[in-house]
């Protein structure tokens, strides 16, 4: 693929929310490419890999992103395949510039399939920056508690999967309590991603669940969007 310019990639970014307070504790930058061709996120980073550009195109993005978040507290997208390239560890890459907090996220298929490079380069990158580790779509696949608490991450967010009508099964909502307190006794807080409705947001927090992200409370957008607080 031809190299992309920051012209080229747009970002929007998605409030994550304090559950006890509704404020806004930090924003999930996503990708947007305003190439047509490569406007789904999927599909711009298949043909990067397949064209051997993931580094690049990540390096690109993370320009982006820091430059429009202005500072504030921001999680940001890792891919595995970012993880065997050079541009990620280069000293000189944006998430050396930035003055908030940094989240980089992994996702729990990736974190399993490339360990020994999460558990080599992403906690190199933390340890240099102050950045903070998150495993994201914990629950999506196989799942492997060992594993994933071997990388000592932050944040721990849970999939979709694990959130969707949790508030009709009881046996869910226990699955998510344990898995609360087996992250709060590793000093890791849980996210509860895709959260819709009112009556799921008020299950993950009955279940211990200290933030949140959905489109009940935001969707993406930019500049980032309001919070909606129900009463």
């Amino acid at each position: 693929m031809r190299a992309l310019g920051a012209e080229d990639i747009g970002v929007v970014f998605q409030p994550i929310v304090d559950l006890q307070t509704g404020r806004c504790f930090a924003h999930e930058a996503l990708v947007r490419c305003k190439i047509e061709a490569y406007r789904n996120p999927t599909e711009l980073f298949e043909y990067a890999v397949e064209q051997g550009a993931v580094g690049r195109l990540g390096r690109t993005i993370r320009e982006v992103t820091i430059a429009r978040a202005n500072g504030a507290d921001v999680f940001i997208n890792i891919h595995p395949e970012e993880l065997s390239s050079r541009w990620l560890i280069r000293p000189d890459d944006a998430l050396s510039l930035h003055d908030g907090d940094l989240y980089l996220e992994i996702t729990e298929t990736a974190a399993l399939d490339y360990f020994d490079l999460c558990a080599s380069v992403l906690k190199e990158i933390c340890a240099r920056t102050g950045a903070h580790l998150v495993v994201d779509d914990f629950g999506a696949g196989y799942s492997n508690l060992k594993r994933v608490i071997d990388l000592e991450p932050s944040i721990v967010k849970l999939d979709r999967a694990l959130i969707s009508g949790i508030d009709k099964h009881r046996r869910q909502q226990i699955l998510v309590e344990q898995l609360v307190n087996t992250c709060a006794a590793l000093d890791a807080r849980v996210v509860a991603e895709g959260i819709e409705t009112v009556a799921e947001l008020r299950a993950v927090q009955d279940a211990g669940v200290q933030l949140g992200q959905g489109y009940l409370l935001a969707r993406p957008a930019d500049p980032p969007p309001p919070i909606y607080w129900p009463d």
